[in-house]
């Protein structure tokens, strides 16, 4: 065979072996956006629960400065003082915050059936307010919604019992269903929490065995690099929520709103999610606020523009200057997409997934960077 023709081989079996390759890429890339789409829910929840183990180790690696315990020591007192805070805030204001969370739930409906009447008198389509079904008319008779016995007797048929007996059953079982499903997930977020935060080297140790040896120096300086931020940023969001919290509720309570304390709880958690939730939370507090008047309302809004700045300007340059720096357009253009796609896990945890890519690329940029530097 001549140079010339195997030249020609060589080229045509260079050739079907790339496109052999970028057909395997292609199809295992589709396979794993596949998975992701169907198992998304089992995914965030895995997720969360790393979360939780990053936020749990790291406040016991921050007790460790100041006492010398074991691990184990150490994330048990941790634990216990969690506990014990979360016990007391119940047990003190338990009954208080269910109050508020009724009058809250109220006031809420109520201003949203106002605004949905105002809207309405002035020409504007309201139907994305409507939250469930619409009651029964006024005017409509019994006998058209209930069956009557043929016999005049007054009461409902066999029937009519048969079927609103089945919706009720159908309603309660959706109820119960849908408190288990909540409590069973915050369970699992608390035990995988636990289990990362009892052991986290064999995990680390374990995911890194999972990396070809040729990536598993590059794997581990990710993996590292990855934690120490999760870290940082949990801890600065959890003092930022916290500041919210205490600013919102004191702010509230000097206005005269209703329901400081829950408003205030409820700005807080929402500062967990960027962006959208500082706006849902100003939307929740000015809507509660307009059942106190337009001055209380318009005060509330002023307190929110100044929560909002304390958070933007202050808080989070200082207290996240070293964890997290995305820019905003970006994030809220991810938040939006996972959000639609993926409904409220990806919109609570788009931020530290962002974080968790763009460490990546900052490391391969750096790495890219110094063998450019080493080449010159």
């Amino acid at each position: 065979m001549t140079p010339a023709a195997e030249d020609r081989l060589t080229a045509r079996r260079d050739l079907a072996w790339s496109i052999a390759v970028g057909g395997i890429a292609v199809v295992a890339f589709a396979a794993l956006l596949l998975f992701v789409w169907v198992f998304a829910a089992a995914l965030f929840l895995i997720f969360a629960g790393v979360l939780l183990g990053v936020f749990l180790n790291a406040l016991t690696e921050m007790l460790g400065h100041v006492t010398r315990l074991g691990h184990t020591l150490r994330l048990t007192v941790v634990c216990l003082v969690l506990a014990a805070m979360l016990g007391g805030v119940l047990m003190l204001g338990g009954s208080t915050i269910a109050q508020q969370v009724t009058a809250l739930s109220n006031t809420l409906k109520s201003q949203i059936g106002n605004a949905k009447g105002f809207l309405e008198q002035h020409g504007v389509d309201t139907s994305f307010l409507d939250f469930g079904s619409a009651a029964p008319a006024a005017g409509d008779s019994a006998a058209s919604t209930v069956q009557r016995n043929p016999a005049g007797a007054g009461l409902p048929s066999a029937g009519a019992i048969a079927s609103g007996g089945g919706a009720i059953v159908s309603q309660t079982l959706k109820l119960i269903l849908g408190t288990v499903g909540a409590v069973g997930n915050f369970f699992i977020v608390l035990f995988l929490g636990l289990c990362f935060a009892a052991q986290p080297s064999v995990y680390r140790i374990g995911l890194l065995r999972m990396i070809p040896s040729q990536q598993r120096r590059t794997a581990t300086d990710v993996v590292d690099k990855t934690g120490t931020m999760l870290q940082r940023w949990l801890l600065a969001q959890i003092l930022t929520m916290a500041a919210v919290f205490a600013v919102t509720w004191i702010g509230l309570l000097i206005i005269g709103i209703p329901g400081a304390f829950i408003l205030g709880i409820q700005a807080g958690l929402l500062t967990f999610i960027p962006t959208v939730g500082a706006l849902l939370g100003g939307l929740i507090i000015v809507l509660a606020s307009l059942a106190s008047g337009w001055v209380a309302a318009a005060s509330a809004f002023v307190l929110f523009l100044g929560v909002h700045a304390l958070e933007s300007y202050i808080l989070t340059p200082l207290l996240q200057r070293h964890a997290i720096d995305i820019p905003p357009a970006t994030l809220f253009a991810t938040q939006i997409l996972l959000g639609i796609v993926f409904g409220v896990w990806g919109l609570a945890l788009a931020l530290p997934l962002m974080a968790i890519v763009k460490v990546a690329i900052d490391h391969f940029r750096e790495k890219d960077a110094a063998i450019e530097i080493a080449a010159a």
